[in-house]
C-alpha cells in the first residue's frame, strides 16, 4: 500500500512558476514508476509527466516538455513537478500516481493522491 500526498499548488500569474511535490509513504517508493496527471474543469484527466523508478527516464505530455520538469528523490520518497512559464490553460487539479509497471499511463496507475489545485490567472 502506498499513500501519496501532493502539495505546492496555488494561485500564480501567467508566466510564473510552481513546484509541486508528492510525498509517498512506505519503504518501497523506489520500486514504483511515478506519474503526474491533471484534470481541468469540464475535461478528462490527462497525462502530464512520468518518471522511471531510478529517475533516469522521464516522459512528458504533448507540448509540456520544455516547460515542465519531473524529478524524484528516492531518499526522500518524493517526486516533484517543476512548472515554468505557466499559462491559464494549465489550470487544473494535479495528481500524482504510482505504478509497478514500467510504463506510466493512466490505466496502469495503482495508487493516486487526492490532488492539488493549480490556478493560473491571466
Amino acid at each position: 500500500q502506498v499513500q501519496l500526498v501532493e502539495s505546492g499548488g496555488g494561485l500564480v500569474q501567467a508566466g510564473g512558476s510552481l513546484r509541486l511535490s508528492c510525498a509517498a509513504s512506505g519503504r518501497t517508493f523506489s520500486t514504483y514508476a511515478m506519474g503526474w496527471f491533471r484534470q481541468a474543469p469540464g475535461k478528462e484527466r490527462e497525462f502530464v509527466a512520468g518518471i522511471s523508478r531510478s529517475g533516469v527516464s522521464t516522459y512528458y505530455g504533448d507540448s509540456l516538455k520544455g516547460r515542465f520538469t519531473v524529478s524524484r528523490d528516492n531518499a526522500k520518497n518524493t517526486v516533484y513537478l517543476q512548472m515554468n512559464s505557466l499559462k491559464p490553460e494549465d489550470t487544473a487539479v494535479y495528481y500524482c500516481a504510482a505504478t509497478l509497471s514500467i510504463t506510466v499511463r493512466e490505466g496502469v496507475m495503482s495508487y493516486w493522491g487526492k490532488g492539488t489545485l493549480v490556478t493560473v490567472s491571466s
